[in-house]
């Protein structure tokens, strides 16, 4: 979270964590290149509330911002801007040592703010800045519904650098604005204690925002009271990961001043950050991390020992044992806030991101909508990563732009056109309407039965009720990448249903859902399904997943008893995905139970037996059921 804690965890696996301020990645000139100065000229006509200069003398006034094409230009010396250290006052004491918790942030602004000049705030708060600590995890190899805390090594990395917090200040700077780089509550010098993105976290990134409007205080190191009396009150929020997720947590709090943020592989729902539909989940590739290591690992303010209780009140909230959805997740899911939002939205996601997965953009965009939030989405085809590693110069003219003119209030075109970029999978950028792909609607497909037991087919006619029923056994030793080659081959730990040679292109674009008629000899299991891309030598590639706990059977939020050996109908979803199937291809389905990356691995031998004719996966097409 700057990566989410095993996080940032990116697609680089960069493990060094950058420092706040000062740390140079590349000079103004490099990322952009300064304009001559006959074209700095500023376009008043462009600016609707440029801050006023200060007179110095009777003949002198403050630098302005100047603008050019719609966007501030460098024109702030970065090696003369001012450097100072706050640390602003939260209102609560989630440590319990009898003080309110203090956030430390680190400041870099023009040093013509000292004349008079107003600026407003580029914001990231971050819970890595003074690293993570190495903590035990879970272990996943257990019985469903056994709680047992592994005694390994942490699987949590420190994040990457992957949104070079650097390019803040070298970048912004020049062009007239401050920069703040927070440290999150109980992390570095910031005191209190970490909580994995409840109201507390959310109060402490709060704070700052209300000291930069005046309705906060704040301290420097001496104890002396300090004011950001060079401020607009303005404030943009961004940041990868964690550090994107802060800003959708105090968005959903409607806080003033709070006009824009740019959340970049962000999390919506912790819930589904480590659940999902009721099953015990991880990030991909990190087993056995949940909320409470989480807050454990980034603990790293002096006395860490003071936070002890928190953390096993963590433990007790998240509920490992049953998954299910409760008080403590709903305190941290700020998709269902979304009506609270005053602030707009570039949102940016990787459609392979398997670390923060792609409900977490998908649930809280069509939220946005729903309540006519400004915002606009970025989605493309990495993984947990930033586009500054792989499409910087139009995401540098973006996000100029859209600071400038959320924050300034500078007329230009950001806003208009198509609310949607996307990458396909030859890496070409497309502008679209809006997301899912507009004349996208579901598809019912229908499983029916092979020639191979545990194989079939999948199309748009359900097929004859004979053999309908078929089974499978779980090995949560096998990886789902090995559980869908052969598609036409009998394999006890899997079922397999998939088209027929597609004559055209096929397109989804949103989230596919499975529905299934099953019965389970045991009274808990997993339930994964799988959506491949099957090419002509029959391959298969896996292009998203999703997993259940068939014993949230009604509800996320409420297990229920199974009587092993009666059928039951369990539906949920899969990842949301925006997809080309290419001619030729097949598209198919796969059933098994564990899923080895993902899900608790319970000893071999649950039997799933599926009723084919009372069966289904639900598709988002482009063109519906003409695009096959």
């Amino acid at each position: 979270m700057e990566a989410l804690t095993n996080s940032d965890r990116g697609d680089e696996g960069l493990k060094k964590v950058v420092s706040v301020l000062g740390c140079s990645v590349l000079s103004v000139s490099m990322l952009m290149g300064a304009a001559p100065a006959a074209d700095q000229k500023i376009r008043s006509a462009e600016v609707k509330n440029q801050p006023g200069a200060a007179a110095l003398g009777a003949n002198q006034q403050v630098q302005s911002i100047q603008v050019k094409d719609g966007m501030t230009q460098p024109v702030f010396k970065l090696d003369e801007a001012i450097t100072e250290t706050v640390f602003v006052e939260v209102p609560l004491d989630s440590d319990g040592d009898g003080k309110k918790d203090r956030v430390h942030a680190d400041i870099i602004r023009p040093k013509e703010t000292a004349a008079g000049l107003k600026v407003p705030v580029i914001y990231e708060m971050s819970p890595y800045r003074a690293g993570i600590r190495n903590v035990p995890v879970y272990n996943v190899d257990h019985e469903l519904n056994a709680v047992k805390k592994g005694e390994g090594k942490s699987a949590l990395q420190a994040p990457n650098a992957a949104d070079l917090p650097g390019y803040y200040d070298n970048y912004f700077v020049p062009r007239g604005y401050a920069v703040v780089l927070a440290e999150s509550i109980g992390t570095g010098k910031s005191t209190g204690c970490p909580t994995t993105g409840d109201y507390r976290e959310i109060l402490g990134t709060k704070a700052v925002i209300d000291w930069l409007n005046g309705t906060a205080s704040a301290f420097d190191e001496s104890g002396k009271k300090i004011t950001a009396d060079w401020t607009t009150g303005n404030v943009g929020m961004t940041g990868v990961s964690y550090n994107g997720t802060l800003p959708n947590a105090v968005a959903a709090t409607g806080v003033k001043g709070l006009k824009t943020i740019v959340p970049i592989a962000a999390i919506s729902s912790w819930y589904d950050y480590y659940r999902g539909n009721g099953a015990v989940t991880a990030p991909g590739g990190y087993p056995g991390e949940d909320a409470d290591n989480m807050a454990d690992a980034i603990l790293t303010r002096e006395n860490p020992e003071v936070c002890r209780p928190v953390i096993e009140e963590l433990t007790e909230g998240q509920d490992r044992a049953s998954g299910d959805y409760n008080k403590f997740w709903e305190g941290r899911d700020y998709a269902r806030k979304a009506h609270n939002f005053r602030a707009s939205v570039l949102m940016v996601h990787g459609l392979n991101d398997w670390n923060v997965k792609t409900k977490q953009f998908s649930q809280l965009w069509e939220k946005l909508g729903t309540y006519h939030v400004p915002r606009k989405l970025w989605l493309h085809q990495g993984g947990h990563s930033s586009p500054y590693s792989f499409r910087r110069d139009e995401w540098l003219l973006t996000l100029n732009k859209w600071f400038d003119y959320h924050l300034y209030d500078i007329k230009n075109d950001v806003m208009k056109g198509p609310m949607v970029d996307i990458q396909r999978e030859d890496k070409s950028w497309h502008k679209e309407k809006d997301w899912p792909a507009k004349k996208t609607s579901d598809v019912k497909m229908y499983l029916s039965s092979g020639e191979a037991a545990g194989t079939g087919r999948l199309g748009l006619q359900a097929g004859s009720k004979e053999r309908r029923n078929q089974s499978f056994t779980d090995n949560a030793a096998i990886h789902a990448e090995n559980l869908v080659k052969e598609p036409s081959e009998h394999n006890p730990n899997r079922l397999v249903f998939t088209t027929t040679e597609l004559k055209k292109p096929l397109r989804i674009s949103g989230t596919p859902e499975i529905s299934i008629k099953a019965s389970i000899n045991k009274p808990a299991a997993n339930l994964t399904a799988l959506l491949v891309d099957y090419s002509e030598d029959s391959s298969g590639k896996i292009v998203t997943r999703g997993w259940m706990d068939p014993q949230n059977i009604h509800s996320p939020g409420k297990s229920k008893a199974l009587m092993p050996g009666k059928s039951y109908t369990f539906k949920w979803d899969m990842q949301p995905d925006d997809y080309v199937f290419e001619k030729g291809h097949k598209l198919g389905v796969v059933l098994i139970s564990s899923d080895y990356d993902y899900t608790i691995r319970p000893e071999a031998g649950t039997e799933i037996n599926v009723d084919l004719a009372k069966s289904h996966v639900t598709l988002p097409v482009k063109n519906g059921a003409k695009g096959f």
